[in-house]
């Protein structure tokens, strides 16, 4: 999984703070400074002063000035599982490869079985792994070698039946059924920063499928560059407390 930025609003936590200044000034914050703008707020600094308010209004709940800066990002080889998970959510826009005008006729499906084109889960090679809903507790390395033949012999076999219709003449929105859900897939993805944690809190929480959740993070990791204050201090006071900021 590789998840880029491919574009952001520029000083989001300026526009923040300038949106929330709207509501309680008499003057119009359109025509003057930020500095003007925030002189009431406690702080010495401007820095100071958007951390006092930033925090003030993810505190109390006021949302609102959290849905004006917007991101972009480039998710890359993510499986159709995950993204049916993460394409759940309203108010985030998508758009996401398409298996219709995309095959994979050129793909060594001997590759498949050694990891290329579709996502392997942890617990195919891992005997200490154990996922949320599991029936058994850690396995021995026999059960795991198992699994992980079993699994490879799919996914293989898969993609090579689905080349096989391809070269029978079915076209690959209708080859493609013979898939499997851990085929991969490249995604944009567009939300403002309060969708962003919104999705964090359910799909970074630790009872999230570990390949949300890990998508999830690397969202965050970019978010805490792009608006520090506002993440930092859901990071360290919001995070896994679900639903708080539905929409």
């Amino acid at each position: 999984m590789e998840v880029t930025l491919l574009e952001a609003t520029e000083d989001p936590e300026d526009l923040v703070c300038k949106a929330a200044r709207n509501d309680y000034s008499a003057e119009f914050v359109g025509g003057q400074s930020l500095e003007a703008t925030m002189e009431d707020v406690d702080g010495d600094s401007l820095e100071e002063k958007k951390e006092t308010l930033i925090g003030h209004l993810l505190k109390h709940g006021h949302y609102g000035p959290f849905e004006h800066p917007q991101i972009t990002f480039a998710v890359e080889g993510v499986s159709r599982s995950c993204m049916a998970q993460i394409t759940r959510h309203r108010h985030v826009s998508f758009d996401v490869q398409s298996m219709r005008y995309v095959s994979f006729d050129d793909v060594d499906p001997a590759d498949v079985r050694e990891g290329e084109m579709v996502v392997v889960p942890p617990s195919a090679t891992d005997p200490d792994w154990v996922g949320r809903n599991q029936k058994t507790d850690a396995v021995d390395e026999e059960t795991v070698g198992e699994r992980a033949e079993i699994f490879r012999d799919t996914i293989e076999n898969a993609v090579q039946s689905y080349q096989d219709l391809l070269d029978l003449g079915m076209p690959p929105e209708d080859a493609r059924f013979v898939l499997p859900i851990g085929t991969e897939v490249n995604m944009v993805m567009s939300m403002n920063a309060r969708m962003l944690m919104h999705v964090a809190d359910m799909r970074a929480a630790a009872d999230a499928q570990w390949e949300i959740r890990e998508l999830t993070e690397d969202l965050l990791d970019i978010a805490a560059e792009w608006c520090p204050l506002t993440f930092d201090y859901y990071e360290s006071e919001m995070k896994n407390r679900k639903n708080r900021l539905a929409p």
